[in-house]
């Protein structure tokens, strides 16, 4: 069924689906079942994750290629197969997505106390889909894991977020999905003229540029909201907001990234001619988003929210980084990703931690709690300095690579991108001091504790990969440096090949006397 001889792919894919099914089969008291569905649902992505790491331990980060490829015929008469695969762009989301979702399970297992079963069943279904989303080498199987991320959470703002989850919840599945309509006929008219949606075969099929351009606006339609790109973002807060806290881990963590990753995909890849078109306006988008989202989120009140807004701007640098098309720009791109979805799931959770005590939000309404939670404050200034983008944090090193890779293409973008960084400290420092400094403002946080051995079980990783990634970038930027530089030639001969033959259909021109 591989190339390797063994399906861990799938494996790694699938295993949560069949914790999903044991949790289904528990039968009991309300209490007998909660406790079941929770250990289950952490078993079994603690095993999954081991099994990522497998994936990560046996990947050759030398090879440019896909790797541990499965195929399997599905529908041959349309050319449709199930096929999986992984290369140095998509093995680290896969395990992005195993890492998170055990601290999610985690996260939750004290502040979800009613329909325990279904929540965790929910949060195992969302992790197939999303490590489907970067193992799917068929354009139709992608779709279908690209999408079906969308029932598992909207489900869970729907029924287990805050007071205003239903109206979040259907903003989040109607704009994502509004996009999605687009890619789906933008895939239709990538089977009918190239006959197949083997990604491999797509990747090296030389489409029309009249059609390339038709394309990517299908593909920007639906991957600008998942980033999610200015304006498309208004559905980011508000799906925050109301999400409980191992929701929002998972949106900011992993459901952002995916966007992005279908522009590498995809979008750059497949479309050179309309990509290199486009990049002007992406950029133009861009640097609105980073310059706006973070005057707004130095405007927020709501914590969530403020650094909701943060995740535009920083997923903005993103953005501009991938449509430098350059190896530097691409390299800070993938390392922002990766680092986006570590730092802003910990500043989350931090949240989280405050709220589960005092059920409030509002920045107001602390103040102090360095006298009450020591630990939790480090903890908290930790993740802090990093979205700020401090040296030896993981944060530093994407924005400082995408700022490089920017400067070889625009001294202003390169500026204006770069602006977010000081803008970073200004909310960032904001939020720190009012709800760490000054006095306690509330008599109640007299009583508050601080972090339990299950949050610092939560934390620990967390902190430790922001450290990582900081003071080590390299053991992270090998794995996708031999795939990138593949892209970037890639990308240059085509786009070399396309003025060629467009040089070779031009009529000789005349020299007038």
């Amino acid at each position: 069924m591989n190339q390797a001889g063994f399906p861990l792919l799938s494996l790694i894919t699938w295993l949560p689906l069949l914790g999903g099914a044991v949790i289904l089969s528990v039968r009991g008291d309300e209490a007998t079942v909660a406790t079941n569905a929770r250990w289950t649902a952490l078993w079994t992505s603690l095993i999954v994750f081991a099994l990522s790491l497998l994936l990560w331990g046996e990947f050759d980060s030398s090879e440019a290629g896909f790797q541990f490829v499965e195929h399997l015929t599905w529908l041959p008469q349309f050319g449709v197969s199930y096929r999986m695969g992984v290369d140095g762009i998509s093995v680290l989301f896969v395990l992005l997505s195993t890492a998170l979702t055990p601290i999610c399970v985690l996260a939750s297992w004290e502040s979800i106390k009613k329909n325990v079963r279904e929540y965790m069943l929910a949060f195992l279904i969302l992790e197939t889909m999303m490590v489907g989303t970067f193992c799917a080498l068929d354009f139709v199987v992608f779709y279908m894991f690209f999408e079906g991320v969308l029932i598992p959470m909207y489900l869970i703002i729907g029924i287990w977020g805050g007071p205003r989850r239903v109206y979040s919840a259907l903003k989040f599945f109607l704009y994502t999905l509004a996009g999605s309509v687009l890619m789906l006929l933008a895939l239709l008219a990538i089977w009918y003229f190239a006959g197949t949606t083997d990604i491999t075969v797509l990747l090296h099929t030389q489409f029309p540029t009249n059609m390339q351009y038709w394309l990517f606006l299908a593909f920007l339609a639906s991957f600008s909201v998942k980033v999610p790109m200015w304006p498309v973002h208004t559905w980011l807060p508000d799906a925050h907001v109301e999400a409980p806290t191992a929701g929002s881990v998972i949106l900011a963590g992993v459901l952002l990234k995916m966007g992005a990753y279908g522009f590498l995909r995809f979008s750059v890849p497949m479309l050179p001619q309309a990509s290199t078109y486009f990049a002007p306006l992406i950029f133009a988008l861009s640097v609105i988003a980073v310059i706006y989202t973070s005057l707004v989120a130095l405007a927020q009140t709501d914590m969530k929210k403020l650094i909701a807004y943060s995740s535009v701007a920083h997923m903005a640098i993103v953005t501009i980084g991938i449509f430098t098309f350059n190896a530097q720009g691409i390299d800070g791109a993938l390392f922002q990703m990766l680092s986006h979805g570590i730092v802003a799931s910990a500043l989350f959770l931090c949240v989280g931690v405050i709220y589960d005590r005092m059920h409030t939000r509002e920045i107001a309404r602390y103040g102090g709690l360095v006298e009450r939670m020591p630990a939790y404050a480090a903890t908290f200034m930790l993740f802090t300095l990093a979205s700020m983008g401090l040296p030896g944090t993981s944060g530093f090193i994407g924005e400082v690579l995408v700022i490089f890779g920017s400067l070889k293409i625009n001294f202003w973008l390169s500026l204006l991108g770069g602006s977010g960084m000081i803008l970073g400290c200004a909310y960032m420092l904001y939020l720190y001091r009012r709800v760490i400094f000054g006095r306690l403002t509330r008599a109640d946080l007299q009583a508050i504790l601080d972090l339990s051995p299950r949050e610092v079980a939560v934390f620990a990783p967390l902190v430790l990969l922001t450290l990582w990634m900081g003071v080590y970038p390299a053991s992270f930027t090998h794995f996708f440096e031999t795939s990138v530089n593949a892209m970037v030639s890639q990308h240059q001969a085509a786009l070399t090949g396309g003025a060629t033959r467009l040089a070779a259909r031009l009529p000789d021109q005349k020299v007038l006397p």
